[in-house]
Formats: C-alpha cells, sequence, structure tokens
C-alpha cells in the first residue's frame, strides 16, 4: 500500500511539474517573439491598454 501512494505522489509530482515547465516555455516564446516582432518593426516596446484608465503604457514582462 505505501509503495501505490508513493508512486500516485510521483506522478502528481511529475505531471505538475511538467505543466509548470510547459507554461514557462510558452511565456518564454512568446517574449522572444515578441521581441523578433518589434526589432523588424524598429519600435522601442509594446503598449498596452489600461482597462480602468484607458490609458496605453509599455508592457512589463
Amino acid at each position: 500500500m505505501p509503495q501505490i501512494i508513493f508512486f500516485i505522489a510521483v506522478g502528481l509530482l511529475a505531471y505538475f511539474g511538467y505543466r509548470s515547465f510547459v507554461r514557462e516555455a510558452e511565456r518564454v516564446t512568446a517574449k522572444i517573439r515578441r521581441t523578433e516582432k518589434q526589432t523588424t518593426n524598429g519600435t522601442m516596446g509594446t503598449l498596452v491598454k489600461d482597462p480602468k484608465t484607458g490609458e496605453y503604457r509599455l508592457a512589463k514582462d
């Protein structure tokens, strides 16, 4: 019985570790693509609209 609990715990840990890895990889890939797009356009950053004030600000990474 303890072996089953151990393997379930290891499986859950591996699953959540994998999900975390994939999420981080997607975030880094999106950042790299934004940077490449900014370089090709010659811009200095990406503006995003603040929904509360309606003002545009530089996007925070």
